[in-house]
């Protein structure tokens, strides 16, 4: 069997900076609006060089928002695994960590979709290979407060549903959305602050005993 061919210092600072430039760009005009020539051309390099080393957009576009939601799901397990932290206060970390990161990265709950439906199995795998420890604690951190009274006895299940739907649905639906109340983006972006402190006080009053 052949050995892999290393990869080399060099084509690493290549990819690299395609990856930054397109992150960018990304990030700055969406997927749509970002040409794979605006990203040569970002990162410094030819379009034949990009596609050598990235056969698509959509490959280098899936690349990094896998890295983006990897970077994401570390965020809400290191906020998780805070088992000092009062699960209110836990809360609003959380709530600001999701608005904050879906803010930068508005094309994230596109790919989370397109994945959802492509590749079902795999990004479960993958979510659950980042948090399985950290959510556990979670839970068992529910059970001793409903134990104790602190919080309503109830299946951990519906938290995690209205969290993840009270702070990313807003983001998928975001075109409906800001056609139905009639908002720029500079409005949607407000409403999305204010949810940070509005969240916990729903998340709170639903568990409450």
């Amino acid at each position: 069997m052949a050995k892999a061919k290393p990869v080399t210092v060099k084509e690493s600072s290549t990819e690299e900076k395609i990856k930054e430039a397109a992150r960018k760009l990304f990030t700055q005009k969406g997927f749509s609006a970002t040409r794979t020539r605006d990203i040569a051309d970002e990162a410094g390099i030819n379009l034949a060089l990009l596609n050598y080393y990235f056969r698509s957009k959509q490959k280098l576009f899936d690349i990094i928002m896998m890295e983006n939601f990897r970077q994401f799901i570390k965020g809400i397990s290191f906020n998780f695994l805070e088992e000092a932290t009062p699960l209110d206060e836990k809360i609003g970390k959380i709530v600001t960590l999701y608005i904050d990161f879906l803010t930068q990265h508005p094309d994230l709950p596109l790919f989370i979709l397109n994945e959802l439906r492509n590749n079902p199995d795999q990004l479960a795998a993958n979510v659950d290979a980042e948090i399985g420890d950290t959510r556990k604690k979670l839970f068992e951190q529910l059970k001793l407060a409903a134990a104790a009274g602190r919080i309503r006895d109830l299946d951990p299940a519906h938290l995690m549903a209205n969290l993840m739907g009270l702070t990313i649905f807003p983001f998928i639906a975001r075109p409906i959305f800001q056609k139905v109340i009639n908002a720029d983006d500079q409005r949607f972006n407000e409403l999305m602050q204010q949810r940070k402190e509005l969240i916990p006080i729903w998340i709170k009053t639903m568990l409450q005993p």
